[in-house]
């Protein structure tokens, strides 16, 4: 598969790679770089060669966080948790709410680096479907006979 076709797969197949994963790989950390937008667009800069000395060196977790940081700079890991031999993450936007208020997206594997990665998939999926532009669009007026009138008669 190549890079376009990579970056255009379906999120929910990639989610799905992840949940059956029995362990991270090198190849599958691959697969999800090439679904990232920014870490392409940041070159070799210091931020991805230490990503990538993280992923030589098989730190998968590390990997992970490094990656959330450089994809997705406004989410931020709000918990993680280890229960009944599963890993639970969390990723917010607004850490500091509480838990009934947040819109965490959270994803949960036996492995600390795919459950991490499995949330990390979830948020681009989110981010691909609420898509905005930066500066916000003014719609054009609907009615031709619609014309701004001005008065410049201000005395009583």
């Amino acid at each position: 598969m190549t890079a376009a076709a990579l970056r255009h797969e379906d999120p929910a197949s990639l989610s799905a790679r992840l949940r059956r994963a029995q362990a991270m790989t090198s190849p599958l950390m691959l697969d999800v770089m090439q679904t990232c937008r920014r870490v392409p667009s940041l070159g070799r800069s210091e931020r991805t060669a230490h990503l990538m000395r993280l992923i030589d060196a098989e730190a998968w977790t590390d990997a992970a966080l490094a990656l959330m940081e450089l994809e997705l700079p406004l989410w931020q890991v709000r918990r993680i948790a280890y229960d009944e031999g599963e890993w639970h993450c969390a990723l917010s936007r607004e850490r500091e709410l509480p838990d009934w208020l947040d819109a965490a997206v959270e994803a949960q594997h036996a492995d600390l680096a795919l459950a991490l990665l499995s949330a990390f998939v979830e948020v681009q999926a989110l981010a691909v479907d609420v898509s905005r532009p930066s500066v916000p669009s003014v719609g054009q007026l609907q009615d031709p006979l619609y014309e701004p009138v001005t008065c410049e008669n201000y005395g009583w």
